[in-house]
């Protein structure tokens, strides 16, 4: 039987380069539009890859079906618990701006956005997930406990080497 639910670990940090670009261009197209559509679809695919990864988000399994097996670039395993925090904090930023949006704070919540099209920009063009490294500096600070990611640990950041 095939799992359904469940974040994957380790995550091909090539694929979430990759969703964080479909994120980013997401976030634009709020900016341009204004649209609460498409924050209710970029809060779904961000709660979706929480609970299953890609397997219920349509951005992931675009990714991972279509556009990566096309990229040729060898997959880079990386832990998937900094990976899930970051689409959690994902999901808090997307739900804020929907329900600032939809309570008619439409600037607060082109602010939200802003920033989340920022941290997606950057994993996507740099490789540098903001998400991961606040994972690492509660780990350091023993918010996070070290079992929920001894990989983690014994790399001394949240998904780099």
């Amino acid at each position: 039987m095939r799992r359904w639910m469940g974040f994957p670990d380790p995550v091909d940090e090539v694929s979430a380069r990759l969703v964080a670009g479909g994120v980013a261009a997401a976030s634009l197209a709020y900016l341009a539009t204004g649209s609460a559509w498409v924050l209710a679809a970029l809060a779904y695919g961000f709660a979706a890859r929480v609970l299953s990864g890609p397997r219920l988000s349509p951005l992931g399994r675009l990714v991972t079906r279509v556009v990566r097996p096309r990229v040729p670039v060898a997959p880079r395993y990386v832990p998937g618990p900094p990976k899930r925090f970051a689409q959690a904090m994902g999901v808090a930023m997307s739900a804020a701006a929907l329900a600032l949006h939809l309570a008619g704070a439409g600037s607060a919540a082109l602010g939200v956005v802003a920033v989340l099209g920022c941290c997606a920009l950057l994993e996507s063009a740099l490789g540098l997930c903001l998400g991961c490294v606040v994972f690492g500096l509660l780990m350091r600070a023993g918010i996070v406990p070290e079992e929920t990611c001894a990989r983690c640990a014994a790399w001394g950041t949240s998904d780099r080497p």
